[in-house]
């Protein structure tokens, strides 16, 4: 039986806008990794020009989730992909 990464892929949250990470190494803080992340994208534009205040506040209300859980900014991630959804900015279509 093949195994595939679709496998063990969340479901996206409605009204959420998905970010995949991809990384080579662990991180111990997930905050700079995602905004960096964001401002490199370009499907979003209002998450690609969101600044530091108003992205710690998405945490603090509870918006940002990692594989479906309530992510924090000193949230560690691991080496390979992550799944984030920002909920409230819809995903656009390519």
């Amino acid at each position: 039986m093949e195994n595939t990464y679709t496998d063990f892929v969340p479901p996206q949250p409605p009204k959420s806008f998905r970010i995949v990470l991809n990384l080579n190494r662990a991180e111990k803080r997930i905050d700079t990794v995602l905004l960096t992340a964001l401002k490199a994208q370009k499907e979003n534009i209002d998450l690609a020009i969101l600044t530091r205040v108003p992205f710690k506040q998405l945490f603090l209300d509870g918006r940002i989730l990692i594989k479906g859980q309530r992510a924090r900014p000193s949230s560690a991630v691991t080496k390979g992909l992550t799944y984030v959804d920002i909920l409230g900015y819809p995903q656009t279509k390519k």
